[in-house]
């Protein structure tokens, strides 16, 4: 017997053991989607049902699990919460989110408008968009990373609730980014081609804003779970935020906190560009203050282009350098 005769049936008993191999393994990971399909079916019928014992309505109307062999996707037709004790309820359009099989940690949903709310103390509201998206980075106990990405935002008062539905919003486009920092939570937003109905802001005129900025939420972690009832007692260190239409530019940065009498107290600096365009903004936001802006940020005028002054909020006073700003009334 020759030696390229003895070679062969050596390779294919390899070529057999492989093949085994990618069968075996396949064969695992097909029974472990599966059985992820299953979990997530039982575990969202079991979350319906607990909520369902403590009087909540909330559902994920048509849930389908899909996407096998090279993706595992999730989706509903729509998604709707409501809890008559409280007297909240939410809805939403469709819901769609997919993990590649090559990125299992790291899924991307999609969720279609409009988005509905009733909360107490609020009128309706109806909040649509033609796209929005979430990226998610998984880890334990938290996800790393939570982004999302809107285009074409608006809102207004549910039209389902009154015949002459009230626009309060509009922008062209829209992104936020959270994250845990120990035991704060770090946010990183931003957005473009804002524009505020003047009838939303009691008949105040506001152009076109564009801002970025990032921030951090301090404690944050702690709230997570915990129904928020109050903003008191919370605390914010801004560590940028740019806010600019047109020429005029400011860029705001310093802590800002909430205390138990909901009096707000804040240390920040401000960094203006054009202080003509940025009073003429604020004179049109706040006409009962316009003169006394217009006085005041003659005067900054002499400082340059782009002066800088504290802006400081001791017990809800507010000042601005040597310019009142008026009081600040408590926050719940």
């Amino acid at each position: 017997m020759t030696s390229t005769d003895e070679r062969q049936p050596k390779h294919r008993r390899r070529l057999f053991w492989l093949a085994a191999f990618v069968i075996a393994l396949f064969a695992i990971y097909s029974g472990g989607w599966f059985y992820l399909a299953d979990r997530v079916r039982s575990e969202a019928d079991k979350a319906v049902a607990t909520l369902n014992k403590s009087g909540i309505e909330a559902g994920c109307a048509n849930l389908q699990v899909s996407g096998y062999p090279l993706s595992f996707a999730v989706s509903c037709d729509n998604l709707a919460y409501e809890d008559d004790a409280k007297n909240l309820a939410a809805s939403a359009g469709s819901f769609n989110a997919v993990a590649q099989i090559i990125q299992p940690l790291s899924p991307v949903a999609d969720l279609r408008g409009p988005l509905r709310t009733s909360v107490p103390g609020m009128v309706p509201l109806w909040i649509d968009w033609d796209d929005l998206k979430a990226n998610v980075k998984l880890s334990w106990p938290l996800p790393r990373r939570i982004s999302l990405t809107a285009e074409g935002l608006s809102g207004q008062t549910d039209p389902a609730d009154d015949t002459d539905p009230v626009q309060l919003f509009s922008a062209g486009k829209a992104a936020g980014q959270l994250q845990p920092n120990g035991r704060d939570i770090d946010y990183i937003g931003s957005f473009g081609d804002l524009e505020i109905d003047p009838d939303a802001i009691g008949g105040r005129v506001l152009p076109p804003l564009d801002a970025s900025g990032e921030a951090t939420l301090k404690n944050g972690l702690a709230l997570i779970g915990t129904q928020l009832k109050s903003l008191r007692g919370q605390a914010v260190e801004i560590r940028r935020l740019d806010l600019s239409s047109g020429t005029a530019h400011v860029t705001v940065s310093g802590p800002l906190s909430v205390d138990a009498e909901g009096l707000v107290d804040a240390d920040l600096m401000i960094r203006l560009k054009d202080p003509k365009a940025v009073a003429a903004i604020l004179g049109a936001a706040i006409p009962e203050q316009k003169n006394q802006i217009e006085q005041g940020f003659a005067a900054l005028a002499l400082l340059g282009n782009e002066p800088s002054m504290p802006l400081k909020v001791v017990k809800g006073k507010a000042s601005l350098g040597f310019i009142p700003l008026g009081k600040i009334t408590p926050v719940d």
